[in-house]
């Protein structure tokens, strides 16, 4: 691809965003110099004299021309595209709540998780390569993608086969609390599941400070809770990588490739989570059972689970928590029952297969929305057919906190950490520019079906992968047994889905240029309307206009009624995990947020502030700043701080 292309693409929703002010600056200037619109000033004292707008009858109207015509019309559609948005979403929330009351009363799902057998354990206190993969090659398999998920459905053990599912579960983290990261564990140690299938790794950052001694602790706490514990040590001066978690996801997908052999990494999942993400038993309980009822497409499904802010929900202020609940609600959007495009939001899990098919994570400053960027490279790499499930087991996180302080300082503190936390969540705007490259590259390779590709530690062995392609090019028959090719796998899959990558990107529309186009087309169509007024409308455009009014107020209207809607939501995860908590012994000191009249009704009054300071501004400041570098500079978010460590050291100190 030319360099000018490259430039273009990643550049793309900036571009969009002066292209419309230009648009709407030619158009107005236009059409209020064509309508007399003039701004007047009566003789005199001009402090004391209010500024005049008169109109003049021109002597031949020369307004925008056809240009009136496409800012009309991309208004009434962007205003059509805002209003349609939160419709989907209350579905989702909507289908998410009924599916997660019936999960909660599954009495199938409660017996698998009692009923199953608890092993012994062991743990690995190394970081370094310590296993090396086997050469054995799986049977082929051919990939399908399917739409929907399948019921809360088990069977015994002996058919599932649940012992041979491994999940490795990868915490990326950098200087994180200690108490953080012990309660996360403690809550996956206390799963039926976690000594005889989960394999834990601390994805530590080279440049945190101790941070292998940090490791080192908390393996030696938890070595005989999980089936193993290791660490991963990411550098911090591999060329090209930027800091983040994606770049420390990729370091820990190559060194945790490293210790399954071909004939188990069809049945290895990998989960990323965050440092502070709470993940019920139900998680893994359903990712399993999913998992193993459909092997047909086992190997090409990303699963995908709605996130709550139940932990200190009710310590931030009314803003900083709307925002979250509007975030979580943008990122169920997809999570419907039916839905073929589902893009997670911050854990997600994924079958080691599928990694290697795709190289793993990438690691420059593109892929600092690790999650999205994660989804498209799959998406593509299985030209559109990536099967997409929802788990339907909240996962908790933690709303954004500040560096505390009291009153109007405490709030000021928190807003301005929620709004880095939008900044970043905006610099995934670079993943429309990668979506767009992979589009051509999905094009130029539309007749090819035959894709072949290594184990992901083995496949850095090789970065010219160019023979593989000449290989299959040249005797697509010839069997790779033997060789240089006995470590290729090679899997036919179908051919390009045009029709989900169409509603991709409708969806990545909606999340990168939508937020910011809306503001903008707001404040425009109104000067618009303003310099217009009275005026003989020769476009036949007002109508439009009009009906713009007409959209944004039906829009304010249905994010009510989705906050509305999620109440439920909330309730049911909230409640779900708390007594979940309480028959692990775990919710003494835990932190619950419960939702109530008071907190509803000042959150239903902020909401329309949330839009623009944590959509449109961040957005406008990102884009702007793609001009001039890719580069963000990473910080973390602060996390809430555990309060049962909190009350231990003070019962110690009284």
């Amino acid at each position: 691809m030319s360099m000018l292309f490259i430039w273009v693409t990643r550049r793309a929703p900036g571009l969009a965003m002066v292209s419309v002010v230009a648009l709407a600056y030619y158009v107005i200037t236009r059409e209020a110099a064509a309508s007399g619109f003039t701004l007047t000033r009566t003789e005199g004292d001009s402090l004391s004299r209010p500024t005049r707008i008169s109109f003049t009858t021109p002597t031949s109207y020369e307004g925008g021309g056809i240009w009136t015509l496409i800012f009309a019309y991309y208004c009434l559609t962007i205003h059509i595209l805002v209003s349609s948005f939160p419709l989907r979403s209350m579905w989702s929330i909507f289908d998410i709540s009924r599916c997660l009351e019936r999960t909660a009363r599954s009495k199938s799902l409660k017996d698998y998780k009692l009923s199953h057998r608890r092993r012994g354990s062991f743990t690995s206190l190394s970081s370094s390569e310590t296993l090396t993969s086997s050469k054995e090659l799986p049977s082929p398999s051919t990939t399908s993608s399917e739409a929907g998920d399948t019921e809360t459905e088990f069977v015994p053990d002996s058919e599932t086969g649940v012992d041979r599912v491994i999940h490795a579960i990868i915490i990326p983290n950098y200087k994180e609390e200690m108490d953080t990261l012990r309660e996360t564990l403690d809550v996956m140690a206390s799963h039926p599941l976690a000594r005889d299938t989960y394999d834990v790794y601390l994805a530590m950052e080279s440049r945190e400070q101790n941070g292998e001694v940090k490791a080192m602790t908390i393996i030696q706490e938890f070595a005989k809770k999980f089936r193993s514990i290791d660490f991963t040590l990411h550098p911090s001066d591999i060329p090209g990588e930027a800091p983040g978690k994606g770049s420390n996801m990729a370091w820990a997908g190559r060194k945790l490739s490293e210790k399954y052999p071909l004939s188990l990494r069809k049945d290895v999942i990998i989960t990323g989570i965050d440092a502070d993400s709470h993940l019920s038993s139900n998680y893994f309980a359903l990712l399993t059972n999913m998992h193993n009822s459909n092997p047909e497409t086992a190997t090409t499904t990303l699963y995908s689970a709605p996130i709550i802010f139940d932990r200190n929900a009710h310590e931030v202020p009314a803003i900083v928590r709307v925002a979250d609940i509007l975030w979580g609600a943008a990122g169920m959007s997809g999570l419907y029952r039916g839905s073929s495009i589902a893009p997670p939001t911050s854990v997600y899990s994924l079958p080691l297969q599928l990694v290697d098919r795709v190289g793993g994570w990438d690691c420059d400053s593109e892929a600092i929305g690790e999650d999205l960027h994660m989804y498209l490279k799959c998406f593509f790499a299985l030209n559109g057919n990536l099967t997409v499930r929802t788990i339907h087991s909240p996962v908790s996180q933690s709303n954004v906190k500040g560096d505390g302080g009291e009153g109007v300082k405490r709030v000021y503190n928190d807003m301005t950490a929620r709004y880095k936390q939008a900044l970043r969540h905006m610099w995934g705007a670079l993943d429309v520019g990668f979506a767009m490259r992979k589009f051509v590259e999905l094009w130029q390779e539309r007749k090819h079906t035959t894709r072949a590709f290594r184990p992901l530690h083995l496949a850095l062995k090789h970065p010219n992968d160019s023979y593989i392609k000449n290989h299959f090019d040249a005797d697509p028959e010839q069997p790779l047994e033997s060789g240089i090719y006995s470590e290729v796998i090679t899997e036919t899959i179908k051919e390009p889905d045009w029709q989900r990558t169409f509603l991709l990107a409708h969806r990545l529309f909606e999340a990168h240029f939508l937020p910011l186009q809306m503001t903008i087309l707001v404040v425009t169509s109104t000067l618009y309307m303003s310099v217009t007024e009275g005026g003989s409308d020769p476009h036949n455009v007002g109508w439009i206009f009009q009906i713009c009014k007409v959209l944004r107020t039906v829009g304010l209207v249905e994010c009510a009624l989705l906050l509305f809607l999620y109440e439920r939501f909330h309730k049911i995860g909230a409640t779900t995990r708390e007594k979940e908590m309480q028959e692990a012994g775990l919710a003494k000191g835990m932190c619950f947020s419960h939702r109530n009249l008071r907190t509803n009704f000042v959150d239903y009054l902020t909401f329309p502030l949330v839009a623009p300071l944590y959509g449109s501004i961040p957005s406008a400041q990102a884009q702007l700043m793609h001009f001039f570098t890719n580069d963000l500079v990473y910080t973390v978010s602060k996390k809430v701080t555990r309060q049962r460590a909190k009350s231990f050291i003070a019962e110690v100190l009284s």
